[in-house]
């Protein structure tokens, strides 16, 4: 079935039911950013498959609506497909509400599969929307014509040992506990996959590069259920699980649990994270009280036992990534290297590292003018080789099971321009200021984008995502709630949160440079003023310099240059060959 014939069966069905307008958004009942096959509803209907976006179906148009970041992918990938690509201009604002607004007729039905919207997005559809007498609708008009339509991910599940995690799982949920005390709720319902995971110390294979496993908890004083797929834990797991007071139910028994919550309690739950369908289960006269999970908070924060194995997996990733280095720097303009073959080299080198897992996302395998897209996918069709010329842009990540990465370099190939040059610099400046900071107390992620993003601004150049992100621990590459980026968020960043530092230029046509390290905050100094922190740089591999204007840094940014390839060389040589460390060598000298 061709997509336009798709989008002519759900049109059908639109028409049936007096339907205006449909949404497909890129969610699952858990408001994942990575979706099982199950869910990949918006590739399914319209041939996209970047990871943010929204499709808007009515009779006489079919749009996408998506960030700067996949423009140009949505262009190829829409072509012929009946969708027009309607380009966002705030990354991840529900933009097309308001085009619904003014398009729709008043008392119009907007229709959409509310298991896929978060009751965030719910309330803001209901309350906007609402304005015009315009009614909600919750209908799946995409599994009807689905055929052969991916099942649910049936993978086994299984526990990590408490040891390796640092706190029992009746530790955590005896914090989540308090927390509900505070918040004076009952009950406590969590969808999102990395709080599932953290919380009860279970990792599984059921989303491609995030070790999550499918599953729901309500949690009150008396009871924790975990709600999953029984057939995914073994008799040993479970028994594990009801030691430390977990009952396991079957996953498709949160709906009749939430129905059956107590008249007049209270029930603490994350518009953000939870679906709008299951908010309207709860019965009415139950108190919804609309907070961040917990789970969330705890889970950013890592403790020694994470931090130090974290620490262990960034020398693992360190070796697999200077190998690669080399290997690209012998082998360059004497085999034929592409885009895909290099990402393949590369995931070959983590692979021999103990521990390894698998990718933690997608590698942004990127020469030349691909660079310019930032979260560019190398296919068949795109595919170009990598000459000894330019810059090459490699942003990728291992999961361990001791810990994850994420960390991009930007590696000149040869007869490189001033323009290719300057840009390099100052995004090392940038990456070096976000690292060497020292912040007060009670900093919030935007004012550490600003500094880091200084040394752009002072040449009138920006880039248009965010600077960091939290990282997970052998959890989701991309975690909350702390976010180095231009948007106020209130998020404090606290002691033992893993974040990136990754500053960019991008110029269309020519070429792409991001520098990312992952930190950890630390203490600094206390005096009269404040209590100060600073950052642990993680990332344990070498930055090249082969193309620095030396003169664009400044002597404590080459100090902190210096400082920090001299400690990859510390590090690493011991765990290379003496070829290997000979290599490594050379790449980090001082500047």
């Amino acid at each position: 079935m061709t997509y336009q014939e798709k989008l002519s069966k759900i049109r059908e069905q639109m028409k049936a039911d007096n339907v205006q307008a449909y949404i497909i958004p890129s969610a699952d009942p858990h408001i994942s950013e990575y979706l099982p096959k199950h869910y990949k509803c918006i590739p399914f209907a319209s041939g996209f498959t970047g990871s943010a976006g929204t499709l808007v179906i009515t009779a006489d148009f079919a749009g996408l609506w998506t960030d700067f970041r996949y423009f140009e992918q949505a262009e190829e990938q829409l072509a012929g497909s009946g969708f027009d690509l309607v380009k966002q201009k705030v990354q991840h604002a529900p933009e097309y509400i308001q085009w619904l607004q003014e398009k729709l007729e008043n008392g119009a039905v907007v229709a959409s599969n509310e298991k896929l919207l978060s009751i965030l997005l719910g309330d803001l559809l209901t309350q906007q929307l609402g304005i015009k007498n315009i009614t909600l609708a919750n209908k799946d008009y995409l599994d009807p014509i689905w055929e052969n339509r991916p099942a649910l991910p049936a993978e086994p599940a299984y526990l990590i040992e408490d040891r390796h995690i640092g706190q029992s799982v009746s530790s955590k949920i005896a914090a989540v506990r308090t927390s509900l005390q505070k918040h004076a709720a009952a009950y406590h319902l969590i969808s999102s996959l990395d709080d599932m995971a953290w919380l009860f110390n279970i990792r599984g294979k059921d989303v491609s590069y995030n070790p999550v496993v499918l599953s729901f908890a309500l949690i009150s004083q008396d009871h924790a259920k975990l709600f999953v797929n029984p057939d995914k834990l073994d008799t040993a797991a479970k028994e594990l699980l009801l030691k430390s007071g977990v009952e396991v139910f079957a996953y498709e028994e949160i709906e009749t649990a939430l129905q059956r919550i107590p008249e007049n309690s209270s029930i603490l739950i994350d518009p953000k994270r939870n679906c709008f369908a299951f908010s309207k289960l709860i019965p009415a006269s139950v108190k919804l009280i609309k907070e961040t999970n917990p789970t969330t908070n705890f889970k950013a924060v890592k403790n020694e036992t994470e931090l130090n194995n974290t620490r262990t997996a960034m020398l693992k990733d360190g070796v697999a990534i200077t190998r690669f280095l080399k290997w690209l720097s012998e082998h360059i303009g004497k085999t034929t290297i592409t885009e895909l073959s290099a990402a393949a080299e590369l995931r070959k080198f983590r692979a021999e590292q103990e521990g390894f897992v698998g990718d933690s996302f997608t590698t942004i395998s990127a020469y030349k003018a691909h660079g310019a897209l930032p979260h560019y996918g190398a296919s068949e069709e795109s595919n170009v080789e990598v000459k000894a010329e330019g810059l090459f842009l490699v942003d990728s990540g291992g999961q361990y099971f001791y810990g994850t990465t994420d960390i991009t370099r930007t590696i000149p190939m040869g007869n490189n321009t001033e323009e290719e040059k300057t840009d390099y610099t100052l995004v090392l400046k940038g990456m070096i200021d976000g690292c060497k900071v020292r912040f007060p107390k009670g900093t919030c992620g935007y004012q550490i984008d600003a500094i880091t993003r200084k040394p752009l601004w002072d040449y009138a150049i920006n880039y248009g995502h965010g600077t960091g992100h939290g990282v997970g621990y052998f959890l989701n590459v991309h975690e909350g709630p702390q976010v180095f980026n231009a948007t106020a968020t209130p998020v404090a960043i606290e002691l033992g949160m893993i974040t990136s530092v990754e500053p960019g230029v991008y110029r269309p046509g020519k070429h792409g440079i991001r520098i990312e390290n992952l930190v950890n905050t630390i203490k600094d100094v206390s005096n009269a003023f404040n209590e100060f922190y600073a950052f642990e740089t993680l990332t344990i591999a070498p930055i090249s310099t082969t193309i620095v204007k030396k003169e664009l840094l400044e002597q404590s940014q080459i100090d902190w240059l210096n400082s920090y390839n001299a400690l990859v060389f510390e590090k690493l040589s011991p765990l290379l060959n003496t070829e290997e460390a000979a290599w490594l060598k050379t790449e980090t000298k001082a500047i």
